[in-house]
């Protein structure tokens, strides 16, 4: 039987004297043990709203990898990827096994990613209810019997966001921390509650993993077209990317983490972990549906004590509020249930521009996409990560650099690879700032954004003029449905256009001096694509 298998299983990871093992419940039984323990409260139709504390967004300086022979040669070390030596690793985690004595266990055994020839098995250990939730609603699930009895964790993440650190003894820089061990195939995450930080840390262990089997890790959403036409979105958190691919008239593949292999796209996940901050009912009717639903997690987001009714538009608690829903034919009726799709005809890379300099949208050339690509540029916004509380300009190379294991040039070959075997379009989409840098100008109108996405899907910008920027060297339509055509051209919606162009020659200078990291790693070609300083 899978209990008494489970129990040695867990034993094996030195987990053991445990109270309760409740093993891959369903949502119902999830929703009830964690109202029993007051993990969270239900609001009016049904979300589970939850609180994650001071965390309310990633942590990247609590990150760490394991420094061990399997992987030391392989990982690129620095500012990103934070190592810590095996001994601390080992003493952090006999504190956490002692921790878990007596306690009451949830487990959620389910996969990530949705081509079965890629596919990693994962267990999710939690001491809440609620990120066990959280877990069943954004890997992929797995719904046979007999398949979930059989089921052996390629990874296992271990969670307790009550037990802490002691930076000192432990070597973490706090007492949050998330550390992989990937000669132990484990992750654990303590100190925080932020449920980001489970689906984050198997994302890195993918972008380590995929690209040895020739296979590109994407931070993207990705959607399909009624005639087959995949198209991908690269882009941090708040550039666009869950919304611009929550398109009605597109089915919706996945919305933040995907590969692409030799067969086409495949989603990394089985749900949406979508920011509703001042979400629109008119302009992102899918996500909004879905704050009002059973079974959907909503983080951080204010509710009346009373009523039960939830406010999008307060951000008391944080700027980064979040909801986890699952991708099914009710949460997502335009969703592609497979979770695949082909390989992509167009590419859109979303950047946040908060110095308002970016063209709304802009064609590249195949050695500009790659420049971009590895460039990254984008604004982090408020919220996203602790400390973060107005826009921020950044460079986040291949537009994830927090969650890149490898060297970013190991990605970019893939890219550029694929791009040239596919002949890919590829368009940068400025969904930033506009008329002026953040706190002068105003931020593009998501309903513009959209236009321009679905002009370039739908090829109405094949046959329009176009004209080549003089700073970016990226080409600018002059005309697009439904789209005034003064927005197009960023200079013109700048009332001072010499501070534009002091701005645009600004901007220039850091994404030349930011590429110098690169270059000894970088073809002429793409050196060349770099903006006019």
């Amino acid at each position: 039987m899978k209990g008494v298998r489970l129990r040695e299983e867990i034993a094996k990871l030195g987990l053991r004297n445990l109270g309760n093992i409740y093993d891959t419940l369903r949502m119902p039984s999830l929703y009830e043990e964690a109202v029993r323990r007051r993990e969270g409260s239900i609001s009016h139709r049904g979300p589970f709203i939850v609180r994650t504390g001071q965390y309310t967004g990633r942590s990247p300086n609590d990150k760490f990898t394991v420094r061990e022979p399997s992987s030391a040669e392989n990982i690129w070390w620095g500012k990103v990827n934070r190592e810590i030596d095996e001994e601390k690793f080992t003493h952090l985690l006999h504190r956490m096994q002692a921790y878990w004595q007596g306690k009451d266990m949830f487990i959620q055994d389910c996969y990530a990613g949705a081509d079965p020839e890629y596919r990693l098995s994962l267990r999710v250990v939690t001491e809440d209810a609620w990120h066990s939730m959280f877990a069943r609603n954004m890997f992929i699930r797995i719904h046979d019997d007999e398949e979930l009895n059989n089921h052996s964790p390629d990874f296992t993440v271990i969670n307790a966001p009550r037990f802490t650190a002691d930076p000192e003894s432990d070597g973490t820089n706090s007492e949050a921390f998330i550390i992989v061990h990937f000669a132990k195939k484990l992750v654990i995450i303590g100190g925080t509650s932020y449920a980001g930080e489970i689906k984050k840390s198997i994302f890195s262990i993918l972008n380590y993993i995929l690209p040895r089997k020739n296979v590109l890790s994407m931070h993207c959403s990705a959607n399909i077209g009624e005639d087959g036409d995949t198209a991908v979105f690269f882009g941090l958190s708040g550039t666009g990317k869950t919304t611009l691919s929550a398109d009605p008239t597109r089915k919706l593949i996945g919305d933040d983490e995907h590969g692409w292999s030799d067969n086409g796209v495949f989603n990394f996940e089985g749900g949406c972990y979508a920011k509703v901050i001042r979400l629109s009912p008119e302009a992102e009717p899918e996500i909004y549906d879905n704050t009002q639903r059973f079974g959907t997690i909503l983080e951080n987001v204010a509710m009346n004590q009373v009523t039960r009714l939830v406010d999008l538009d307060d951000a008391t608690h944080t700027e980064n509020t979040r909801a986890a829903y699952p991708i099914t034919d009710v949460h997502v009726p335009n969703a592609q249930l497979s979770g695949m799709g082909g390989h992509p005809k167009n590419i859109f890379m979303l950047t946040a521009d908060a110095f308002g300099v970016l063209p709304p949208i802009s064609r590249m050339s195949p050695a500009q996409a790659m420049y971009h690509f590895m460039s990254g540029y984008t604004a982090k916004v408020a919220g996203t990560e602790r400390g973060i509380t107005e826009p921020v300009a950044t460079f986040s190379t291949c537009f994830g650099a927090p969650f890149m294991s490898l060297h970013p040039s190991v990605y970019a070959d893939l890219l550029g690879k694929k791009i040239a075997r596919h002949n890919v379009n590829c368009w940068l989409v400025n969904t930033g700032w506009t008329g002026g840098p953040y706190g002068v100008g105003e931020r593009m109108k998501i309903q513009r954004s959209r236009a321009l996405l679905t002009a370039a899907l739908n090829g109405e910008l094949d046959n329009v003029e176009f004209v080549t920027d003089e700073v970016f060297g990226v080409e600018t339509p002059t005309s697009a449905p439904g789209v005034p055509a003064d927005v197009l051209i960023p200079r013109n919606t700048w009332a001072d256009k010499d501070a534009y162009d002091a701005k645009a020659k600004e901007l220039a200078g850091r994404f030349v001096e930011n590429f110098k990291q690169y270059d000894e790693d970088t073809s002429d070609e793409v050196k060349a694509a770099a903006p006019k300083v």
